[in-house]
């Protein structure tokens, strides 16, 4: 039998404090909005996001910032789980919110150094069992905390950084600089 390497999923908990999900005046049709979620479940990489926002544009028009949201979080998702981080998490603070990157050092190739020296003081590590990493920002704004998630999941991954769209519920909100 000819070896095929199988790689591990990683097992991935997501909680930020951002609506998420597809509204009913969106999509009426509960059948097709199920098969919306399961396909956005299955996102494994930036290709497979922009099939299913075009899907959705084309089927049912411009997003509402719930769905908007959802995509972003199934590219936070996939990120995630290509660095081996194993929770993300967020809390709203006075001034902002803090997000909680945690994973599992063997599973993770985090260069600390390059993070210390891109963000400074709006970084505390963590270690332990779980080792962490927590960011502050200083916004509340669900679109705004979705991509600076977004933005500091390419940095600590060494990938090409996204930027964002004027085009937002286009189909091309997020994409990849190239």
């Amino acid at each position: 039998m000819k070896g095929i390497e199988i790689k591990e999923e990683t097992e991935l908990q997501i909680d930020i404090n951002v609506t998420s999900y597809i509204p009913d005046e969106y999509i009426k049709d509960s059948s097709q909005k199920i098969e919306i979620y399961q396909n956005i479940a299955l996102c494994k990489n930036e290709q497979d996001i922009q099939n299913i926002t075009d899907e959705i544009i084309d089927r049912f028009g411009n997003m509402p910032k719930e769905v908007e949201n959802l995509i972003a979080i199934a590219r936070i998702k996939y990120l995630a789980k290509q660095i081996g981080l194993s929770k993300i998490t967020s809390k709203s603070i006075d001034i902002g919110t803090t997000i909680i990157f945690t994973f599992e050092q063997s599973k993770t190739k985090i260069d600390i150094n390059e993070i210390i020296k891109k963000y400074g003081t709006s970084i505390k590590f963590s270690n332990g069992i779980k080792p962490s990493i927590t960011l502050k920002t200083k916004t509340k704004d669900e679109k705004q905390i979705l991509s600076q998630i977004t933005k500091f999941l390419c940095e600590i991954g060494d990938r090409h950084q996204y930027h964002q769209n004027d085009n937002v519920g286009t189909g091309t909100s997020t994409t990849p600089k190239n």
